[in-house]
């Protein structure tokens, strides 16, 4: 009996652990009738991955999955990127981010390098109250990483919901993180070359340099949730405001 007892125990650890898991109701993939007209499209529909492949892979690994509709890291799995390249773009995309946790949204990356951080460049996601990293201004939720650093913090905590918004037009590219811009610059500029030398990319010739490549979502060890990601092509002219 006392070592049937033991054996319950041991199960209830393994199967009772405390890896949150998101609810469905919080899943929403589903683009607006305005949104519809004007021409967005989703990436992800909350019940496939076909748009998306893991990198240098040519499907998505394990690490990664659908959790009651939301895309989940759900283990080591490294960056998913989306199978189609964008150059001029909107990206709409909500995140939640576990206690403590580290992700990421990359743009105009390839697969070149180890990971999408050696051409692409980043959207930090993080837990700016956990997270050791969010010491670094430029290294907290919003921020351009490594580059720019928001002027306040716009992020929402754990348990709650972020949307992020990145215009990228030409050269031109901003961030917004809940209706706020949290970094804003000119990819390739005197200005960005000067942040790009003091930055630990420095020594990534490849960095920066696509106009064109492949969204990203970064495996940082950490559970994140993503749902209703959304883009829309643009072929230039004004970038909104």
């Amino acid at each position: 009996m006392k070592r049937l007892s033991c054996l319950i125990f041991v199960l209830c650890l393994v199967g009772c652990g405390n890896d949150e898991i998101v609810g469905s109701h919080e899943c929403i993939n589903a683009l607006t009738a305005d949104e519809k007209a004007a021409g967005w499209h989703l990436l992800f529909d909350g019940q496939s991955l076909g748009q998306w492949r893991s990198y240098q892979e040519e499907e998505v690994n394990d690490g990664w999955g659908i959790e009651n509709g939301c895309l989940t890291r759900l283990g080591f799995g490294g960056d998913i990127i989306t199978r189609e390249q964008f150059g001029d773009f909107e990206l709409k995309v909500e995140w939640r981010i576990s206690d403590a946790g580290n992700s990421g949204i990359f743009i105009r990356g390839d697969e070149s390098g180890r990971n999408m951080q050696h051409s692409g460049y980043e959207m930090q996601v993080l837990d700016n109250a956990g997270h050791y990293d969010a010491s670094d201004p430029t290294h907290r939720a919003g921020a351009y990483y490594d580059m720019l650093a928001p002027d306040h913090d716009t992020s929402r905590p754990v348990g709650h919901w972020n949307r992020a918004h990145i215009i990228a037009r030409g050269p031109e590219v901003q961030f917004w993180l809940n209706d706020h811009i949290t970094a804003q610059f000119e990819q390739g500029s005197a200005d960005w070359h000067t942040l790009y030398e003091k930055s630990k990319f420095a020594d990534r010739p490849d960095y920066g340099s696509l106009f064109s490549g492949h969204i990203g979502l970064q495996d940082h060890w950490d559970k994140v949730w993503f749902r209703n990601i959304r883009v829309l092509k643009r072929d230039g002219g004004p970038t909104p405001r």
